[in-house]
């Protein structure tokens, strides 16, 4: 099975849970992007990897045209929803159905690090990006940077151990990743920055859905049973307990701008 088979299908699990209870704490990180890339009514967007179409209706907002492409049929679902006016494909990151220098900007978010290859992902979207155009990728900071890591590492521990190279929340975010993969790719970072993204529950039920509605968690779900998937998240959320009912963690993004 290949990779946009597999992410595709965990991340269809539970599609409602990401979009309502996940997605939305991205929101600042989206924000940043869309001040980098200055839209407007002759622009035109890819958002590869686009889930649930939340940035693609930030992104419309803007005027810009916008199309959207995702390896999950149930988000693309919820896209199709929130965004009837905007086309969007059911495809992988490394073959991408588009001519070449077809797009003003390329944005990916939390979508590249879960590529079979990361580089022939981003060899995609150069290659469809017209020449000077931008390519914004948003993935999570060091894990070390973002309490939520912490519950997703309480996820991996129902998950066997991964191969080597295995695509994950976390396999773009070591230093330099990114420029490296960029600087081979025949590509140039223009800007940096990371994003604050908290999140923040209003009850222990949502913040188990929310991370229910993640591909680790979809995957673990091939090991053990949904109730085990859910008393391991509540177990981990017990650190961000503040009061009543009330859980918050602190999480950090990092932003890329990089042009062709």
């Amino acid at each position: 099975m290949s990779t946009k088979q597999i992410q595709g299908k965990l991340w269809s699990i539970a599609p409602n849970y990401w979009s309502t209870l996940f997605e939305p704490f991205f929101i600042p990180m989206y924000k940043k992007a869309l001040e980098q890339v200055y839209l407007d009514e002759s622009s035109l967007l890819l958002d590869a990897g686009c889930g649930a179409g939340l940035f693609c209706r930030m992104a419309v907002s803007t005027g810009a045209q916008v199309m959207g492409v995702d390896a999950a049929t149930g988000l693309l679902e919820i896209a199709r929803k929130r965004n009837p006016n905007i086309g969007f494909l059911e495809e992988d990151l490394e073959s991408l159905p588009f001519a070449a220098g077809n797009f003003d900007v390329v944005t990916g978010f939390n979508s590249f690090q879960y590529a079979g290859n990361f580089s022939n992902a981003l060899s995609e979207a150069r290659r469809v990006a017209k020449d000077g155009g931008r390519i914004v990728l948003g993935i999570w900071d060091k894990p070390e940077l973002s309490e939520a890591t912490n519950v997703l590492k309480a996820i991996g521990t129902l998950l066997p151990p991964p191969p080597p190279g295995t695509p994950g929340p976390f396999a773009l975010s070591e230093e330099g990743k990114i420029e490296s993969l960029a600087e081979a790719t025949g590509l140039r970072v223009i800007y940096k920055t990371s994003a604050a993204c908290p999140f923040l529950y209003y009850s222990l039920e949502d913040a188990v859905k929310s991370f229910m509605g993640t591909g680790p968690a979809a995957a673990a779900m091939n090991y053990v049973n949904e109730s085990a998937v859910k008393q391991t998240i509540s177990a981990a959320m017990q650190d961000y307990h503040l009061t009543e009912d009330m859980y918050h963690l602190q999480n950090s993004f990092l932003l890329f701008v990089i042009e062709k």
